[in-house]
């Protein structure tokens, strides 16, 4: 009986590798990124003709599969709409229905971007209950590692509605939200591939780290953990290698929180694993990052890695930054006020992104210093309505060739800053909010918070 159990199976399979078989990213329910040229690829029998039709295609595609069993579309996709079908024939048909065409972004990184609604989000049920967007879809890639890159992973597209929204990113969610008023209707896909606690380096190809072996070796300081694998590279080969093919308009990233651990080293870990995305993909699509909240504890690393993101925002192409540290306490890892948090980010993409003219959307950023006798005189970008949330600010420092930092006076003038101690008589560098709990209390008119920022060069 065994033996006629696993004939049956391997017929089964035999039958299956015959057919087209389409990676999970292609589903019912799925967005594709509008006005581009997008591929649709698979797997059928060796020398297979494959047929491909869709509604929004002004004509029929035809490839034959390769040798290796693989076959590609490249199509192009036009404006925004949907519901749509896409069939694909061989020897079987596929048919992928409720299909749309709009705007897909991967967002990435560690908990607080996985972090969901049901988690205890605030507002949650109130948000909730209001979460029907069918234009809205989501893609859960989830939790897998690999030591070697995967052509395939498993998932499928979902549209938003109260049930799908609560257990879904809660960032994600709320960026598509914005950007789908903004953008007139246009429909939005999330894919979201996040693991809580994982460090960079598990989101980084191996080709980077053969490349800085320094990188290698700092992940050691962080050891092994009960939260993640302890495989460089683990989620990149399984969590996103398998979706690079799959076009994207970019890509949202939160996650530093366990790089405290080893924060030396993590401004260049974080840009080359943008470079090596780019490349994987061809293209250098914008990629944000949402910079981590202040957390108590650690000594100073928190704050360091904040300073890698706004460092690694403003040398990186096509790359932003929004800032967290004012929305809430300093005693939670995992902060509860998500929804400015996904405003803040669609603020910054509707602008950069898709020119659309939303006023102040950037948070001041330091755009030079000049030193002047015994003054540090601090110019910022963004800057209208410069202000000091108690009128005056304790969080900044200066400090004289001998490296010591000492609390500064500041003054607010326009678009600048004036820096002062008694102490420091010819200032070389300043810093402000240098410290992993202290709230920052510098802001512009649309009450946006300053980064934490250091002139000192720290890797």
């Amino acid at each position: 009986m065994k033996f006629i159990i696993s004939l049956f199976s391997l017929f089964l399979t035999n039958l299956l590798f015959a057919n087209i078989n389409l990676p999970a990213i292609f589903t019912d329910n799925m967005v594709l990124q509008r006005n581009a040229e997008i591929i649709i690829w698979g797997n059928a029998n060796p020398k297979e003709e494959i047929t491909l039709k869709g509604d929004f295609l002004d004509k029929e595609y035809k490839v034959v599969t390769g040798n290796d069993a693989v076959f590609k579309f490249i199509i192009p996709t036009g404006k925004e709409g949907g519901p749509y079908t896409v069939t694909l024939k061989g020897y079987n048909e596929v048919k992928l229905k409720n299909v749309m065409l709009g705007e897909v972004w991967l967002i990435s990184g560690q908990s607080n971007m996985e972090y969901t609604p049901a988690w205890g989000m605030k507002d949650a049920d109130a948000e909730i209950a209001k979460a029907n967007f069918p234009d809205i879809r989501f893609f859960t890639v989830p939790k897998l590692s690999s030591s070697y890159p995967q052509n395939n992973l498993f998932g499928s597209w979902v549209s938003c509605n109260p049930d799908t929204m609560k257990n879904f990113s809660a960032i994600g969610y709320f960026f598509a939200q914005k950007i789908q008023e903004n953008l007139n209707g246009v429909p939005v896909g999330i894919i979201s591939s996040t693991w809580g606690g994982s460090p960079a380096e598990l989101w980084t190809p191996e080709s980077v780290f053969r490349q800085n072996p320094q990188l290698a070796d700092n992940y050691k300081k962080l050891g092994s953990s009960e939260y993640y694998p302890s495989q460089m590279s683990g989620a990149y080969n399984a969590m996103i290698f398998p979706l690079n093919p799959y076009k994207i308009k970019g890509v949202l990233w939160y996650q530093g929180e366990t790089n405290t651990g080893n924060a030396e080293g993590y401004t260049d870990l974080l840009s080359s694993m943008i470079q090596s995305w780019r490349q994987a993909k061809g293209e250098e699509f914008p990629f944000y990052i949402i910079q981590i909240a202040k957390y108590t504890g650690w000594g100073d690393t928190t704050v360091k890695i904040q300073n890698s993101q706004r460092t690694v925002s403003e040398t990186v192409k096509n790359s932003g930054l929004v800032i967290t540290s004012d929305l809430d306490r300093t005693d939670d890892i995992h902060p509860k006020n998500k929804k400015p948090v996904g405003i803040r980010m669609a603020n910054l993409i509707l602008k950069n992104v898709y020119g659309k003219n939303n006023g102040l959307v950037e948070s001041p950023k330091l755009k030079n210093v000049e030193y002047k006798g015994n003054k540090a005189i601090l110019s910022f970008d963004f800057a209208d309505g410069l202000h000091f949330k108690n009128k005056e600010s304790k969080l900044f420092e200066i400090a004289g060739t001998e490296g010591q930092f000492v609390p500064a006076t500041a003054v607010i003038k326009g678009n600048q800053i004036i820096l002062e101690s008694k102490e420091v008589k010819n200032p070389v560098n300043v810093r402000y909010d240098w410290s992993n709990t202290a709230v920052p209390d510098l802001f512009n008119q649309s009450e946006l918070p300053a980064s934490s920022f250091s002139t000192e060069k720290i890797k």
